[in-house]
């Protein structure tokens, strides 16, 4: 395995383990999680359904022929989570900065590994039209 490749796998897996640490608090109900999404008008749908997208995006994200569309998902997922921090949950929802911090942490890693299939999503959707 080249240095590059490292590079990028330690990309898939830094977004992958964001991702899927935060599905253990959305699936058990857990009471921040509970908050956060009753304050977005989402409870309990939107926790469910944003925790079910998440795993389907690190799922992708880990097999190389899918990276690019798990990626693709995933910053999705994560712009909406950095849009509701910055418009209506804070920063520092629950007086800590670590839901933000993790949530463009795994943003910038998602749009890197985009960046790195590009030619793979563009062959796809020219196919698809």
């Amino acid at each position: 395995m080249t240095r590059s490749n490292i590079g990028w796998w330690i990309l898939r897996l830094l977004a992958v383990l964001i991702m899927l640490q935060t599905l253990y608090f959305k699936f058990t109900a857990h009471p921040e999680s509970v908050a956060l999404f009753t304050q977005l008008g989402m409870e309990p749908w939107g926790r469910i359904g944003t925790g079910i997208f998440e795993l389907i995006a690190s799922i992708l994200i880990l097999f190389p022929r899918t990276s690019g569309f798990g990626a693709l998902l995933g910053a999705g997922l994560m712009s909406g989570a950095i849009f509701f921090h910055i418009t209506n949950l804070g920063l520092d929802f629950g007086g800590d900065y670590s839901l933000f911090i993790y949530a463009v942490v795994a943003f910038v890693c998602c749009l890197l590994l985009v960046w790195h299939h590009r030619f793979e999503l563009l062959k796809f959707a020219r196919l698809k039209t």
